[in-house]
């Protein structure tokens, strides 16, 4: 039996901080709690967390990890590899690969991969089109993350826009419906206003006027009326406006919700100002937009119309990034530096940090109903993330871990640095150092 002691650290868990002790007996934990000698087994490797925090490993609802088809971008290996160096213990990779994830042979096909490749745990959504609607409805619940629905705007063949179809998904999906919400009509109307005036060289500043709040609003509003009326546990992806807060209840906890909202990193970091400085980089779907609508998602989290913090991790080549806006791809890898993002609001005085970990680690596992995962419990799995919030650094090309080799993070500087990611009791990253031989497990789920 390998048994790891975490002594004296600072525990971020349901809510509340206290000095206290972990001890992990194998993949699990089997005590959380105050400082106690009594409890501590006498063999064991000992880790001093004395002015660390500890919390539990973050769980990313939301990436795109391009393998397989798309491995020149990145792949399960090399992103997993940058997730555990963020914290980042368990991802759900979504369905546009290639091929397109869209039938369970193919989710089997992905989760061998992963065994095969992942340092952290996995799980893959099923993608809904127009025609494989009973393919996603015979998914196994207990083995797949969720569906994947594009609502309104996709690539690809993904786009589901026939109403009976989507009645049918709604009223009889067994497992959450994850939607991306923008009207396809909506950003085709923008998109040639802006064309007759530009031509082919439209600004890239004018990509959330394109891909416009009311293309957010309309197709959300769409998606929560569906939801009502058949009783569909409905997470809607990405949230970027403020006017779609007003779908959500507020000062509700996730569990007592069938209808949840996610925000995505990039739209907590940046707003309009960043296209002058960032250019196609920061060109994300939905949009980043106001400093208003960043404000209020920001409020949205800290009073709980908002329930979880994901990346949507979707990282393309410089090369491919660097095309006038038209060209250049929509996405950019960020599940490196979530954490430590989200950190920073917390110095900054915007976020407590019990509510990041409530967004990130906690909420994902309780709207998805992962087993054992997502919180410091006793019988748990040892998913661990060991933070020092007082080591400044600067986020450079040499120590960007994605495949691509790039972020629109780079040149920040963040306060608190990962020191320790433990995945199923395994020390995957240690200072910078990363165990290459651990592999992740596939979630599993309580339905």
């Amino acid at each position: 039996m390998n048994i790891t002691i975490i002594r004296n650290a600072t525990i971020v868990n349901e809510g509340i901080f206290y000095k206290g002790d972990v001890v992990v007996e194998d993949e699990n934990i089997t005590y959380a709690g105050p400082p106690s000698m009594e409890k501590m087994p006498g063999k064991a490797n000992v880790i001093d967390a004395g002015g660390l925090l500890l919390i539990p490993g973050v769980i990313d609802e939301h990436v795109h990890f391009r393998e397989p088809g798309l491995t020149h971008k990145g792949d399960i290996f090399t992103e997993s590899m940058a997730a555990v160096a963020g914290g980042v213990t368990s991802f759900m990779d979504m369905p546009n690969t290639s091929p397109q994830t869209v039938t369970n042979e193919l989710i089997r096909e992905k989760l061998t991969i992963a065994s095969e490749k992942s340092l952290a745990n996995y799980s893959f959504y099923i993608g809904a089109t127009n025609s494989n609607l009973g393919e996603v409805l015979d998914t196994d619940p207990r083995a797949v993350c969720g569906i994947k629905l594009f609502m309104g705007a996709s690539t690809g063949n993904m786009l589901v826009n026939e109403e009976p179809v989507l009645r049918e998904l709604f009223s009889k999906a067994s497992i959450p419906l994850a939607c991306h919400c923008e009207s396809e009509s909506v950003i085709k109307k923008n998109t040639s206003i802006y064309i007759e005036k530009y031509g082919e060289d439209v600004p890239v500043s004018l990509h959330p006027y394109i891909r416009s709040r009311e293309a957010c609003y309309q197709s959300s509003v769409y998606a929560v009326a569906l939801a009502r009326e058949y009783g569909t546990r409905l997470h809607i992806l990405h949230l970027s406006t403020a006017d779609e807060l007003k779908l959500f209840k507020s000062e509700s906890k996730a569990s007592e919700k069938r209808i949840t909202g996610e925000a995505c990193l990039h739209h907590l970091w940046f707003d309009e100002t960043g296209y002058d400085r960032k250019g196609t980089l920061v060109k994300l779907n939905p949009a980043i937009k106001t400093r208003f609508d960043r404000e209020a998602l920001i409020k949205g989290l800290c009073n709980d119309t908002i329930d979880t913090v994901a990346t949507d991790h979707s990282p393309h080549t410089s090369l491919e990034k660097n095309n006038p806006y038209f060209k250049a791809p929509s996405g950019a890898p960020f599940v490196q530096h979530s954490l430590v993002a989200m950190l920073e609001l917390w110095h900054r005085k915007l976020i407590p940090v019990e509510t990041i970990v409530e967004k990130m680690c906690h909420n994902p596992a309780i709207i998805y109903n992962i087993k054992e995962r997502g919180f410091i419990r006793e019988g748990y799995k040892a998913d661990l993330c060991l933070v020092n919030p007082d080591d400044p650094w600067t986020v450079s090309a040499g120590n960007i871990l994605y495949k691509c080799g790039w972020s629109p993070i780079e040149g920040e500087t963040f306060r608190s640095k990962v020191v320790m990611t433990m995945v199923n009791g395994a020390i995957v990253y240690d200072h910078g150092s990363i165990n290459k031989e651990t592999r992740g497990r596939k979630l599993v789920f309580d339905r």
